[in-house]
C-alpha cells in the first residue's frame, strides 16, 4: 500500500477501490507492522491534542514568549458572539481555533506539528471547525486526519515543509493542502477532487515568502494560519463544486519546491526581510531595521 507520488496514491485508491485516509492508514499498518487499532488510537490522541490546543486559549489567553502575540483567538470568539462576524460559522470557527493554536505553540504549550509548528494551526482549524458546524463523529476527523497526512508525507518526500528551505509557502501553503484535502474528503469528495484541491492551495499560495518578526514564531505566523484556513476552504469549496485543476498536485509541489529554492535567503526564515525588516517589527524587537 506504500506510494510515492500523488499519481501513484490516486492510482492505488482506484485499485483498491478506497479513499485516501483508507490508504494512508493501511500503509502505517504495514510500514509500522501494527494493527488497525493501533494506528487509529494513536490518530485519536492527535486529534485529542489538536482539540485541546485550538479551544483552551479561547477561554485562557496565552500570551506568547516573545510577546508578540496572545489573546488573539479570544477577541475572535467574542466577535462572532457579538453578532457582527463578517464571515460564516464554518470561516469564523475555523481562524479562531487556528488562532489559538499558534498561541498555545508561542507559549510552550502542546501542539501537533501539522506539518511544523508555526503551521500547526490550519489543519485543526478547519477540520474542527466542520466538526463542530456540522456535527460530525469523531471518528470521520480521524479518518480525514489520515487523509491530510497523505498530503503531508507527498510534501516531505518530495518537496519540502521547511521555511527555512521553501519560505512559508512550503509551512502555510503545505498545511492548507493537508487541510483542503482532508476537508474534500470529509465532506464525502473523491480522492481525485481532494487532489485538486490540495493542488488548488499551493498555487493560490506560491511564493509566500518566511519572515517571522524577531525570528520568533509568532507573527505574522499567526494570522498566515488564519488566512491558511480561508485558503484550504475556497480550495476544498471549489473542488466539491466539480472544479477541476488544470495543474496536477505533483506538479504543483515540484513548482513550490523550485519556487522556493528561488527565494533570497532573506526570505526563508532568516528575519532579515520582508516583514522581519520593517521599521515598526524592528521597533517592537529592540533592534536597528535591517534595511537602514
Amino acid at each position: 500500500m506504500d506510494f510515492r507520488s500523488a499519481s501513484e496514491l490516486l492510482e492505488l485508491c482506484r485499485k483498491e477501490h478506497c479513499s485516501i485516509a483508507e490508504a494512508m492508514r493501511q500503509r502505517e499498518c504495514d510500514l509500522g507492522e501494527t494493527t488497525t487499532e493501533a494506528v487509529t488510537a494513536r490518530m485519536e490522541q492527535v486529534l485529542s491534542i489538536m482539540r485541546n490546543a485550538a479551544t483552551a486559549p479561547i477561554s485562557t489567553p496565552c500570551k506568547s514568549m516573545g510577546g508578540l502575540i496572545g489573546g488573539e483567538a479570544k477577541k475572535l470568539s467574542e466577535h462572532r458572539a457579538s453578532g457582527h462576524s463578517l464571515c460564516g460559522d464554518v470561516l469564523q470557527t475555523a481562524i479562531t481555533y487556528a488562532m489559538a493554536v499558534l498561541e498555545v505553540n508561542a507559549s510552550m504549550g502542546l501542539i501537533v506539528a501539522a506539518p511544523t509548528a508555526g503551521s500547526a494551526g490550519v489543519v485543526p482549524g478547519l477540520l474542527l471547525a466542520l466538526q463542530d458546524c456540522y456535527e460530525l463523529p469523531t471518528k470521520q476527523v480521524v479518518n480525514a486526519l489520515f487523509n491530510a497526512g497523505a498530503i503531508g508525507y507527498l510534501a516531505m518526500r518530495n518537496a519540502t515543509v521547511a521555511g527555512a528551505v521553501g519560505g512559508c509557502q512550503a509551512e502555510i501553503g503545505v498545511a492548507s493542502a493537508m487541510a483542503a484535502s482532508a476537508a474534500v474528503e470529509l465532506m464525502g469528495g473523491t480522492p481525485e477532487q481532494c487532489l485538486y484541491a490540495a493542488s488548488t492551495v499551493l498555487m493560490n499560495m506560491l511564493g509566500l515568502v518566511c519572515d517571522p518578526v524577531g525570528g520568533l514564531v509568532e507573527y505574522p505566523c499567526q494570522n498566515r494560519n488564519a488566512s491558511g484556513v480561508a485558503n484550504a476552504l475556497v480550495a476544498a469549496e471549489l473542488a466539491l463544486s466539480g472544479v477541476t485543476q488544470l495543474i496536477p498536485f505533483d506538479e504543483m509541489l515540484d513548482a513550490m519546491y523550485t519556487v522556493g529554492r528561488h527565494l533570497p535567503v532573506e526570505l526563508r526564515e532568516t528575519a532579515l526581510g520582508g516583514c522581519a525588516t520593517t521599521p515598526s517589527a524592528c521597533e517592537r524587537c529592540g533592534k536597528r531595521c535591517h534595511t537602514e
